[in-house]
């Protein structure tokens, strides 16, 4: 495996189409490059988070194909965030047909700082690598011509913020027409330090909606606020077993909080090693928590505040492969003080190539909801219902989609033509976050 992170050699890939070309008529060159085209690898492009058409445009030295058992070669891209707050793209190359057998897999770090075109540039150059292996395979590699130049290290200094990154943002949001208006604003901030032994995650959040409704004479308003605080110390043990603890801190008048404080010892174990973590994970994490609760105005359970000890165990499931993806999680908990106050949540989104052009993907998930102690006494209004604007008793909620996609016609996806708008790309993408 090659890490392109810590990699010092430029590369640079031209294609020498027209100097190899010299002295042809346009005609005849135009054949030329057509002809040493078809020899060219099939490439299928596996990322729903990637700028396609910028890829197609830069690397012109292979066939693009909109169905991975059409290629030569199955570039899977994944991505996993960094503690600076960019991304570790990890690419994993698969020959297949003539090409079976030859696989590699390079990474690619993006910062937090960097802009998209940074990013897309940056991401074109590591698939350009990848990529040599296979073309030096085929005619087409006579016509590239791969130069480098060494860059000089700059001298490794000492990092004044110790590896610690902070955020801060703030957002606004105003619309409106004769019956009715809507605003919101929101901030957050965050302070997070990562390393290899050590995950610190800290952030602060608050928000305010407030909502205007004219009805003839008859003026309702509607306003929510909520505040949080979240804090992760994870400490690694080795490649499977992780320890920590989360604090958190919230109020909301939505949930009936005046203040929730949440402190929680934790431990993880991984049945893959967390070095494979971009192409599958399964992760059991095991919670045990004491909340001190402060509500807003009394519950159904006559509490105005209360201690609770509670402990949930939840199993995460996440493969991303070439025949598709899952993403699975399974949460249980409960309180100690009533066994009968629990939650049981599941949620899972499945994306498959069912076979040559037909996609499937299903999502949803649902709870079993036992625990809902913050609630008002007393029945609430037609303007509260309405508006959400507390929180009602229940006991589930659920929501699924799904969808399938079948293409077919020519298997070629090179053009590229961005008149009236983008055209698209081929294949479907689901992103969930």
């Amino acid at each position: 495996m090659r890490n392109l992170g810590r990699i010092t050699i430029a590369i640079a890939f031209s294609i020498l189409f027209g100097s190899a070309a010299f002295g042809q008529s346009p005609s005849s060159q135009t054949a030329d490059i057509e002809a040493f085209k078809k020899t060219a690898p099939k490439v299928y492009i596996d990322c729903g988070m990637c700028d396609i058409e910028y890829i197609k445009t830069e690397i012109t030295f292979v066939n693009y194909v909109r169905d991975r058992k059409e290629a030569d070669v199955h570039v899977l891209i994944t991505t996993q965030s960094t503690g600076s707050g960019g991304r570790e793209w990890t690419l994993h190359f698969s020959g297949q047909n003539g090409y079976s057998g030859l696989d590699d897999t390079v990474k690619y770090f993006s910062n937090q700082t960097d802009t998209e075109d940074d990013v897309r540039k940056g991401l074109v150059k590591t698939i350009k690598m990848g990529l040599m292996a296979y073309v030096a395979k085929t005619p087409i590699a006579g016509r590239i011509a791969v130069s480098y130049a060494e860059e000089k290290k700059p001298e490794a200094g000492a990092d004044k913020w110790d590896s610690w990154v902070f955020n801060l943002s703030a957002n606004g949001y105003f619309n409106g027409e004769k019956t009715y208006k809507s605003s919101s604003f929101g901030g957050n901030f965050s302070a997070n330090r990562v390393t290899p032994a050590l995950k610190i995650k800290l952030g602060l959040s608050a928000s305010y909606d407030k909502n205007r409704y004219d009805y003839g004479d008859t003026v309702i308003r509607s306003d929510q606020e909520s505040y949080s605080f979240s804090g992760l110390v994870v400490k690694s043990i080795d490649e499977h077993w992780s320890v920590g603890g989360y604090l958190s801190a919230s109020s909301s008048t939505y949930g009936n909080i005046n203040f929730d404080l949440a402190p929680a010892p934790a431990v993880e174990y991984n049945i893959f090693p967390y070095a494979q973590s971009t192409r599958r994970q399964l992760r059991i994490l095991y919670k045990l928590g004491l909340r001190s609760v402060r509500y807003r105005e009394e519950t159904i359970y006559l509490k105005t505040r209360e201690t609770l000890w509670g402990e949930s165990l939840s199993v995460i499931l996440d493969v991303k492969e070439k025949w598709g993806s899952i993403s699975t999680s399974l949460s249980g908990s409960h309180y100690f003080h009533d066994f009968s106050k629990n939650n049981l949540e599941l949620f899972s989104v499945v994306q498959l190539n069912l076979f040559k052009g037909l996609n499937a993907y299903v999502l949803g998930g649902g709870a079993r909801i036992r625990d809902q102690l913050a609630l008002v006494k007393g029945e609430a209004s037609l303007e509260e219902i309405i508006l959400r604007r507390r929180q009602l008793e229940t006991g589930y909620n659920y929501f699924f989609m799904f969808g399938l996609s079948y293409t077919f016609g020519s298997i070629y996806t090179n053009v590229v033509n961005p008149r009236f708008g983008s055209s698209g790309s081929s294949g479907m993408s689901i992103n969930i976050y």
